[in-house]
């Protein structure tokens, strides 16, 4: 038998399963489909694994609405199959404080990823309901599943974690596109891409040429590498002028972290790290211009301790400042109890003064607060951080005033992986700083998820990206993509660098997402035009 046999009667088999046999099949498929993110960055597996969502679909029943319910249920399954094994790490925050939490571990590894599989499930439906019976019900599928995946990353405040786009963010030359459509026109091709060898089971009868479909794919995908080695190329590493960076990974465990007891313990860690020489030529915090340290960085209000804003005037030299995350009490009156928070961003001087404050927008949902906070505190339900009542989210994203350096863009944390909510085309920013604190989740595929989003980021905007984490991964990131330098998952230490030159915007950062609707646009168009065009032969 050979091979196009083989795949032929390998779909046939798929589109002809029922039961638990289909919904097995799909959950194999979305487990597979995982390995085609950081940190193993395996797509081509999903050769293998896309053509199965075609042939799911085209098992799922005769008639366009009688077979929308069973599409949407494979697909719901192959979601599931993929979230789980790409989100595992979630768990691990719940065992940060175990007798509080681990009960409610379960829900979270498959609770979460039964949810947004339902986005999966839609996508499935969508492209059931326009599908074709030749090679264009690959872009129905591509098209379907962008925008169902464009949904994931906004409703309910979206989390367009491990969209399906990031399977071509690796190599870096592939990432490139990034620049021009952006993660969901990314999204759009990869589907397209991974799925067309669906079409080789169609035969070649009635003058199809199966072939052409994934020939067209490969096309593009050599296409899309040599447009990525050109830019490459044409964009070496720039870097700014008498900025020097030092980012402070203090590897601190969550139970130091939040302790208020251990106070005088972190700020003495974070003091001495941030001094230690990293080479013979090294004199410390006294080689850098801008000292960056991690997200939340203290068990304690920051501002409301004089004797630790007294250590870190002492600390820094003379024409050096501190970017730093914090936990910000609310201006209250003297006296009222602080029961709400903000997860914040500061900017401090060498004389210890805080030039500028950034409050975190964009929190993430059962760790900085809870839907319907008051009904659920009620029933006893508390976020992962324990703050009562919930952070209290900021009231806009602005560059901050750095001084001797580029306007700085402040991400916390997962703000780093919504796309379009990163920078303003009317207030562009020279560079992004994303502190973060990965630490919730240990040594785990999520930290190298979390830099691949953020690395992406950086090459939609043509600006680079300068993260700090508590644990790792902390890095220094060109605006084309390339790490300059880095600290590796669970390492203490300090890191080094230059800071790299943001480039012209790019047209994903002039338009954003409007390539990616047009390739979606166009899709349907032609989906459609095939449609019409078989009902009337």
């Amino acid at each position: 038998m050979n091979p196009i046999d083989k795949l032929r009667a390998a779909g046939l088999a798929i589109i002809l399963s029922w039961g638990w046999k289909r919904a097995a099949i799909a959950l194999a498929a979305g487990a597979v489909s995982a390995l085609a993110m950081a940190p193993f960055n395996a797509w081509p597996v999903l050769f293998a694994t896309f053509p199965a969502m075609v042939w799911l679909i085209d098992g799922a029943g005769a008639g366009r609405w009688r077979g929308v319910p069973a599409a949407a249920v494979a697909g719901w399954w192959f979601g599931l199959g993929y979230f789980v094994p790409g989100l595992y790490w979630i768990g691990y925050a719940f065992l940060v404080d175990a007798s509080t939490f681990a009960w409610l571990l379960p829900f979270a590894v498959l609770g979460l990823p039964a949810y947004l599989a339902l986005f999966t499930a839609l996508g499935f439906a969508l492209a059931r309901l326009i599908w074709t019976a030749d090679a264009s019900r690959v872009i129905a599928l591509a098209a379907s599943l962008t925008a169902s995946e464009w949904l994931r990353g906004h409703a309910l405040s979206g989390f367009p974690w491990n969209a399906f786009g990031y399977a071509l963010t690796e190599p870096l030359a592939l990432a490139q596109t990034a620049s021009l459509i952006g993660l969901w026109g990314l999204t759009f091709l990869s589907v397209a891409i991974f799925a067309s060898p669906a079409v080789l089971i169609d035969g070649a009868s009635a003058g199809r040429r199966p072939w052409i479909a994934p020939a067209l794919a490969l096309l593009l995908l050599v296409a899309m590498g040599i447009f990525g080695v050109a830019r490459l190329s044409l964009q070496p590493t720039a870097f700014v002028a008498k900025v020097k960076l030092r980012i402070m990974q203090p590897n601190l465990q969550q139970d130091v972290k939040f302790n208020y007891a251990a106070k005088a313990e972190v700020m003495q860690k974070y003091l001495t790290l941030s001094d230690r020489a990293s080479g013979p030529q090294s004199t410390g915090v006294r080689d850098a211009s801008i000292l960056i340290w991690p997200e939340s960085a203290f068990p304690f209000f920051l501002t409301r301790e004089a004797d630790a804003m007294a250590q870190i005037a002492e600390l820094l030299p003379k024409g050096t400042i501190l970017i730093t995350g914090s936990v910000r009490a609310p201006d209250l009156p003297p006296g009222v109890r602080i029961s709400r928070a903000y997860n914040s961003i500061y900017t401090i001087d060498h004389d210890g003064s805080v030039l500028s404050v950034y409050d975190k927008l964009h929190l993430v949902p059962f760790g900085e607060y809870l839907p319907f906070q008051d009904w659920m505190e009620r029933l006893g339900f508390v976020q992962l951080t324990r703050v009562q009542g919930g952070f209290i989210a900021g009231t806009r994203r602005r560059p901050m005033e750095i001084p001797n350096a580029p306007r700085m863009l402040p991400l916390i944390c997962y703000e780093a992986i919504f796309p379009e909510d990163v920078a303003s085309r009317e207030d562009r920013p020279g560079w992004m700083v994303n502190l973060t604190n990965d630490g919730w989740f240990g040594i785990s595929t999520g930290p190298y998820q979390h830099l691949q989003q953020a690395r992406v980021r950086a090459i939609e905007e043509g600006l680079p990206m300068v993260r700090a984490a508590n644990t790792g991964i902390s890095a220094v990131i060109d605006p084309s993509g390339r790490v300059v330098a880095r600290l590796g998952l669970g390492v203490e230490g300090v890191l080094d660098s230059a800071l790299p030159a943001a480039i012209a915007p790019t047209i994903y950062a002039r338009i954003g997402d409007i390539p990616a609707a047009i390739l979606v646009a166009a899709g349907l168009l032609v989906v459609l035009r095939r449609r019409v065009a078989r009902r009337a032969s």
